[in-house]
């Protein structure tokens, strides 16, 4: 993982396989193999199955597992063996023999044997950089009977990017799969926070890849401050943006080392999500250097095709999944720009904003290498809402929790969309942001608003608005604005005033009679600041928007 900032202690590690190398053994094909595309549910769950024919998304020969005789055949030289890639259909093994390696090239079914970790080029102290943490100095938020749940400082997160819409249409990732792709879940299965998970059986397992085993709780806190901006339910203090979604808890990052094995973890990770049914991936993971320099991947790197994370981005994308991923935190020299699998370009890559919609310092910029529109969207990542180790709330800075406020407000826009590809959400969502006409390399398209992004997606229209569907004047305004709206039936519409962060500053209902007209006076809204705002007019079947400019 790109170590992302800073943290206010160093932790040493030492690593054990110091002296050993790690290689990829690339395979000519799968040959002949039990495993058969007419049986797919011997290696994919219902759920996978499901999701793949609700997309018409064929079963392949990508899908099928490596085949286990080459395994055995491997394994038979000596070499210690990592993990297999189905995608890639590769085997990582470890070994200090090179004699060994030369046995492996001469068996017939070996297309080539790549090393990718040298021996001895292992830091013997690392320091993993996590994001910056602070107290939560923010004033208890008592509920509010207009909000569907108790979410104490943890509201603004969510009401940001219009989840709270959703919950309070009981849309809380109900049936929704979540794999969490991390470095570590620690005391998640005692922490308080996760209760309501445990108890409802919604953490539906874990694996680690690091490790070849499913500890994953005694490992770095990472993960589980992640999986909290999702699935934390402490009422009054965090409500997460998924509080009913399942999920699975994958550690694919070794925080002691910085190897090029840790995307390949990723990707068998990911292949696990695909396997067990995952709906949506969230990765606040980020690679550009490493321990060994010369694995060090360039800005020229990031254009979607040519890092293994970001290949299996794309094909988890691909067979179905929902990918969201953190932009990094690298926006400061050296390196400035978004790290992988960030540049994937069937990913939601999330930036970080803080709570007034300004972008965070260090979140890493775009656009990918090859031109496209990266990060995708932004959500709060400064000063976020996260649980710690203590079983208390902080806040802390990062892509990383930025990136799962956003997995989680997808698993509940999917909830309330189910017939919808993995695609058509990832269009609405962008739609749906403030800075959709007017992208950048910095925000992308914008704070996303789920609410309108399911609005979308249900078939109401949302453009932006005509001089004869609506008259504002004057605009620029100084100390007031009017807007005139003309129905062409009789139908109850809805008015907000919202500023380029998606908050809504103002609402009212009204009743329209057929082509009669209504006037809106904002004569007090005095304390606006200079700047640019929006004003939406919903119906039943149209969302309308004028872009206003007060000076």
């Amino acid at each position: 993982m790109n170590k992302l900032i800073t943290l206010a202690f160093v932790v040493l590690f030492q690593f054990s396989n110091a002296q050993q190398g790690t290689y990829w053994i690339v395979l000519k094909d799968k040959g002949t193999t039990s495993y058969s595309l007419n049986q797919p549910e011997r290696f994919l769950s219902a759920k996978a199955i499901q999701r793949r024919e609700q997309q018409h998304i064929p079963i392949t020969t990508g899908d099928l597992p490596v085949n286990p005789s080459y395994i055995m055949q491997i394994k038979k030289t000596g070499v210690q063996v990592l993990n297999c890639s189905r995608w890639f259909n590769t085997i990582a093994i470890v070994t200090d023999d090179t004699k060994k390696i030369d046995a492996i090239k001469e068996l017939s079914f070996v297309k080539e044997v790549k090393q990718i970790h040298k021996a001895g080029t292992s830091k013997n102290v690392s320091k993993f950089e996590m994001e910056t943490v602070y107290p939560n100095t923010q004033a208890y938020s008592p509920a509010k009977k207009d909000r569907a749940l108790d979410y104490g400082p943890s509201y603004k997160q969510s009401n940001q990017i219009g989840v709270t819409c959703m919950h309070a249409n009981g849309y809380q990732g109900q049936g929704m799969t979540i794999a969490v792709l991390d470095a570590g879940f620690l005391d998640v299965n005692t922490l308080p926070a996760f209760d309501s998970l445990r108890i409802n059986n919604q953490l539906l397992g874990a694996r680690d890849f690091v490790t070849g085993d499913t500890l994953v709780f005694e490992d770095f806190a990472h993960g589980m401050m992640v999986l909290s901006c999702m699935g934390g339910n402490i009422p009054g203090k965090l409500i997460g943006t998924a509080p009913k979604a399942n999920y699975w808890l994958l550690r694919t990052e070794d925080a002691a080392t910085e190897t090029l094995q840790e995307e390949m973890n990723w990707a068998v990770g990911a292949e696990f999500a695909d396997s067990v049914g995952a709906d949506i991936i969230n990765s606040s993971l980020g690679y550009n250097t490493f321990d060994d320099s010369t694995e060090n991947h360039t800005y020229a790197d990031m254009d979607g095709n040519t890092t293994i994370i970001t290949k299996a981005a794309d094909i988890a994308a691909s067979k179905g999944i929902f990918v969201t991923t953190s932009a990094g935190n690298s926006a400061g020299p050296p390196w400035f720009k978004i790290t992988s699998p960030a540049d994937a370009d069937s990913a939601l890559t999330v930036g970080a904003v803080d709570s007034m919609g300004f972008i965070g310092s260090f979140s890493s910029r775009g656009p990918s290498f090859d031109g496209r529109v990266k990060p995708n969207t932004v959500a709060r990542g400064v000063r976020t809402v996260v649980m710690n180790t203590n079983g208390n709330t902080v806040m802390a800075n990062g892509t990383s929790f930025s990136s799962p406020v956003t997995a989680g407000a997808v698993a509940c826009l999917w909830q309330a969309n189910k017939s919808k590809t993995n695609m058509q959400l990832l269009d609405a969502i962008e739609k749906s942001a403030s800075k959709y006409t007017t992208s950048d390399s910095i925000m992308g398209y914008g704070i996303p608003d789920f609410c309108l992004a399911n609005q979308i997606l249900t078939g109401i229209q949302s453009y932006e608005a005509s001089s004869s569907s609506i008259l504002v004047y004057p605009n620029p305004f100084h100390s007031n604005v009017t807007i005139l709206y003309s129905s062409a039936k009789e139908e109850v519409v809805t008015i907000e005033l919202r500023d380029v962060a998606g908050r809504i500053l103002k609402s009212q209902k009204q009743k329209m009679i057929a082509a009669d007209g209504i006037k809106l006076d904002f004569l007090h809204e005095k304390e606006l600041t200079n700047g640019i705002y929006i004003i939406s007019i919903l119906t039943p079947e149209s969302v309308f928007y004028k872009k206003i400019i007060k000076e």
